[in-house]
């Protein structure tokens, strides 16, 4: 550990100087044109990042490396256990697809500025597909592969894409996943009517293709000609990422070019603590920011090799896929979540799998997603002999809002913190009033505008709703929408979200998205879900449901019922297994459920009576009703 004082001084220049230290940071990038304006702060709270300068960011991620002459490094490997297989692509031949890919989107009438939603796979097509978007100036938008079609629809409709780009199918470790029946549901779902798909086939499984609207991939590519990068503009959307919203509606984040690429590239360096040439692993889908930023963006920015992994942490084969991938690719740097390490524990528990691998080319572990218990950071520590870093950030701001930078300095940071503040954030605890908590006190995390670069500028389409969510709470500020505080020693501590946002291995989503499904069945008159404590996935729905007058079929029945409905509306990655049969909801006199109450009884935690509640024995009765289906107090 070094005692220099390095993050300090970082810290200190990227809040007293911004203009001047994401200046300097910009120099790694390169630019068709220099920007001169740092950030444009004409038209607050809307800042901008390098508002004059132009780039491309697929040229940065590929071409730049070539011309350097590092056209042969091993940019991209795909390990797919569940295929058997792996795919290497050098930087040049990375290149040469995406161009040619981007040839194949460009026949398809897409221009600067258009969007095309990708819904595919953990494949490298997927990040052709992403990049070939990027060279073109395409804004594109992944939507994961395990939503439903009803979801697929709302995000097409708010797109309102050109083009989609999808695959034939997923494949898990027990299933293969049809992705085209789920496509042309959503597409049947939404208003906005998509006049062109784009589908790969898989040799697992093919698909029927629709006659005037469905091209084949390999077809499609036969005919290309490569495209070159088109210079955009520093604040051109690069992409725009969905994450789930407090009514249900998601919420369209726009990334834009130059700031995302000048954070990209510095964040890989001073948090994660890598250089070129290192093989960085992120186990992410790519439809996750997560895997926006550090399975494609920015390991290709630094020159990276990066890992793609079509796989689980247990199950493709066993619970040592972990620490195979770890050695035979010769990983340096490994990014998951809590819940992936929890699933290798609990099958592994003495890390026997372990001792069957050399992991000894790994210089550090990296969690995020959810909270780590420090059980686990233990755990996973000790077998792999590398520091455990538990670092904080949302799909809004696209890379780490707090961690132990390792590529600055090595701080003393303690179990279950989330680490300092990295440089650029400007972060402050606030009470109620708007005024800064002392330490040890919980308030709402917010950063000071303006949010650093590589942060979204506004969502999709929204501004109102943009400044409505995040920063009319606290005037001059982001409000991050999580709880906690600072220690003694400037240690931020993530404790809990303020709203109604539950993560589900890794997965944000909704309570109201899910609520407002069960809503949907015709035997249900309301329904409120909390999310309760899961050893394995972090956290997990729990509904409460009251039914309309004169239901015949029985409580199981409807249960039953309203959790293949979730399945099929939203997708198994909500994990809805356990509700109750409730005779009301408990609600304040002005009628809100009290929801934070309930998180609590499901956990299985002490809670008191809410004084605005109506009437205080509902709790005790749905503390009963908890119990019966394993969470509150039976679960102690």
């Amino acid at each position: 550990m070094r005692n220099n004082n390095e993050y300090q001084a970082q810290f200190d220049a990227a809040r007293d100087n911004p203009e001047k230290f994401w200046g300097e940071a910009a120099q790694a990038i390169r630019w068709s044109r220099e920007p001169t304006q740092i950030i444009d702060d004409s038209n607050v709270p809307f800042y901008r990042w390098f508002a004059d300068g132009e780039l491309n960011t697929c040229d940065n991620c590929l071409d730049r490396h070539v011309d350097a002459g590092r056209g042969d490094v091993v940019a991209l490997i795909h390990d797919s256990p569940v295929t058997d297989s792996q795919q290497r692509y050098t930087y040049a031949q990375l290149r040469d697809a995406v161009a040619r890919f981007a040839g194949v989107i460009r026949d398809q009438g897409v221009d600067k500025g258009d969007r095309v939603i990708i819904y595919m796979p953990m494949i490298p097509e997927a990040v052709i597909a992403m990049l070939a978007c990027a060279r073109i100036g395409a804004v594109h938008s992944v939507v994961f592969g395990g939503f439903a079609g009803a979801e697929l629809a709302k995000r097409i409709d708010d797109a309102t894409p050109k083009l989609v780009l999808s695959a034939s199918c997923g494949i898990e470790p027990t299933r293969t996943v049809e992705y085209k029946p789920l496509l042309d549901s959503g597409i049947e779902l939404a208003e906005h009517k998509v006049e062109r798909c784009v589908i790969f086939q898989r040799d697992t499984l093919t698909c029927d293709l629709i006659e005037g609207r469905d091209v084949d991939w390999q077809a499609a590519l036969a005919d290309a000609t490569p495209a070159d990068c088109v210079p955009l503009a520093a604040t051109d959307p690069l992409y725009v990422l969905y994450t789930s919203g407090t009514t249900g509606k998601p919420k369209g984040v726009v990334r834009d070019n130059g700031g995302h690429a000048v954070a990209m590239h510095y964040s890989m360096k001073a948090v994660y603590g890598v250089a070129p040439d290192d093989v960085f692993w992120t186990a992410s889908d790519v439809g996750w920011v997560v895997g926006h930023s550090y399975c494609v963006y920015a390991p290709l920015l630094l020159g990276c090799t990066s890992v793609l992994y079509e796989g689980k942490p247990v199950g493709t084969p066993d619970a040592g896929a972990f620490w195979r991938v770890i050695a035979e690719h010769k990983v340096n740097v490994f990014f998951t979540a809590p819940t992936a390490f929890r699933a290798v524990k609990k099958v592994d528990p003495q890390g026997e799998l372990a001792k069957q691998y050399d992991v000894s080319s790994l210089r550090a572990l990296f969690l995020a997603g959810e909270h780590c218990d420090p059980d686990t950071a233990v755990w996973a520590g000790t077998h792999l002999n590398v520091p455990v870093v538990d670092h904080w950030w949302q799909t809004e701001t696209a890379w780490p809002m707090a961690a132990n930078p390792l590529g600055i300095e090595q701080l003393d940071v303690p179990l279950g913190s989330a680490g300092r503040p990295v440089p650029g954030y400007d972060t402050h605890v606030l009470g109620p009033d708007g005024a800064e908590v002392v330490n040890g006190e919980m308030g709402d995390i917010c950063v000071k505008l303006p949010l650093p670069p590589g942060c979204f500028p506004t969502l999709w389409q929204n501004d109102a709703r943009y400044k409505s969510s995040y920063l009319e709470d606290f005037p001059g500020y982001y409000r991050s929408g999580d709880a906690g505080y600072f220690d003694a020693d400037g240690n931020l501590w993530v404790m809990s979200r303020v709203d109604d946002i539950i993560n589900v291995a890794g997965h944000r989503l909704s309570t109201g998205m899910i609520e407002e499904v069960i809503a949907a069945h015709p035997d249900v008159a309301e329904a409120a879900v909390v999310g309760a404590f899961d050893a394995d996935k972090g956290q997990l729905p729990v509904a409460m449901v009251v039914l309309k007058s004169g239901v015949t079929r029985s409580n199981d029945d409807v249960i039953a019922a309203l959790i293949a409905l979730v399945r099929e509306r939203i997708g198994p990655v909500a994990a809805f297994r356990k509700a109750t049969i409730v005779e009301r909801l408990p609600k304040t006199r002005s009628g809100k459920v009290v929801r934070a109450t309930l998180r609590e009884i499901a956990d299985g935690k002490d809670w008191t009576t809410p004084a605005t509640i109506d009437d205080p024995a509902i709790l005790t009765d749905i503390e009963e009703q908890l119990g019966r289906i394993g969470y509150a107090r039976s679960r102690s």
